[in-house]
């Protein structure tokens, strides 16, 4: 059994992986400033820590008390869009934070190195995404993502801390913040669904995504560390099944049960269309079945029925507003 530090643990796709670290029998410990996250989501059988990765006492504290052999790094801001506007925010969070980490990855003589970057790291106008092309990120959570990315490699080649790099794309299902107005489609749209107001579309809807289940996700990245092979690789993870986004709002409108009302807005600054390839994850690990987008949804508006319609609940830490989309004001 090893004990593994998970951050952001108490967030979407980080309580999923919780569980499956749980279900593989390891000792888990997670901190979680529950700034998008929450309380209800954590396993009762993870040890919980209230806190920041910018808190650098902390995580000594942290690392030392426990002496973990893994850690899974997936605290983040993560609105691609809206980090545009609160650059000084995303960098801090999302580039120091992770020095933080790896620093004490380091000095405590971390086995594995696990984090969660983003397709967004790639940018626009490179499909289909690999992982042998150069990245040309386009906004400011992108560049903090591939930053980190590219510490990692330094550090492995200086000190030798193993890594393994993921970049998923567009997940989605149970446990996702469906108050968040910025990111998260899915979650938007039927939240938008349950308040009985119009549902919003920035643009004309034809961008188009391949969107992953989280079960189809958290699973293999919980496996990451049992496979040395892995180690110091970076993998696109999702789905490989693309839709556009009106086609995806139609599929959400029918398993909510509802004749949508139509909102379309002025387009954002946002890749246009995201097509990533997997050839390579595969090669590595065992990758099963995905569910289809209509399997996975039905089992999210299950649940986000169960939870009902969440307030929007908008960031309070902007430091540019110039051009910043009407929606989000």
């Amino acid at each position: 059994m090893a004990t593994v530090l998970v951050t952001g643990g108490a967030g979407f796709i980080g309580s999923h992986l919780v569980d499956d670290l749980v279900k593989r029998k390891h000792r888990v410990v997670v901190i979680d400033d529950l700034s998008g996250g929450c309380r209800d989501n954590i396993n009762p059988d993870a040890i919980f820590e209230d806190g920041s990765i910018l808190d650098s006492d902390l995580l000594k504290r942290l690392f030392s008390q426990h002496r973990f052999d893994y850690v899974f790094h997936l605290a983040a801001f993560a609105a691609e869009g809206l980090s545009h506007f609160v650059k000084r925010f995303v960098y801090n969070n999302n580039l120091i934070g992770s020095v933080n980490l790896i620093n004490l990855s380091v000095e405590y003589g971390i086995k594995c190195f696990v984090f969660s970057s983003s397709a967004a790291v790639y940018g626009a106008g490179q499909l289909p995404l690999n992982e042998e092309m150069t990245p040309l990120p386009v906004d400011s959570y992108g560049i903090s993502k591939y930053a980190v990315e590219l510490e990692l490699a330094a550090t492995h080649r200086m000190f030798g801390l193993n890594y393994v790099v993921f970049r998923p794309h567009n997940v989605y299902g149970e446990r996702q913040n469906i108050g968040d107005p910025y990111r998260n489609v899915v979650g938007i749209f039927m939240n938008q669904i349950m308040q009985g107001g119009a549902v919003t579309v920035f643009g004309d809807g034809t961008q188009t995504r391949a969107f992953s289940h989280v079960s189809d996700v958290t699973p293999i990245m919980a496996e990451a560390v049992d496979n040395p092979l892995a180690y110091n690789q970076v993998f696109n993870i999702g789905a490989d099944t693309y839709c556009n986004i009106l086609d995806l709002l139609n599929i959400i409108a029918a398993e909510m049960g509802v004749v949508p009302s139509i909102e379309f807005l002025e387009a954002r600054n946002e890749v246009q269309h995201l097509q990533s390839d997997h050839k390579k994850l595969r090669e590595y690990f065992i990758v099963p079945e995905p569910l289809t987008l209509a399997e996975g949804i039905r089992m999210m508006a299950k649940w986000a029925k169960s939870v009902g319609p969440r307030q929007q609940c908008r960031s309070g830490t902007l430091e540019i507003s110039l051009k910043l989309p009407s929606a989000w004001v």
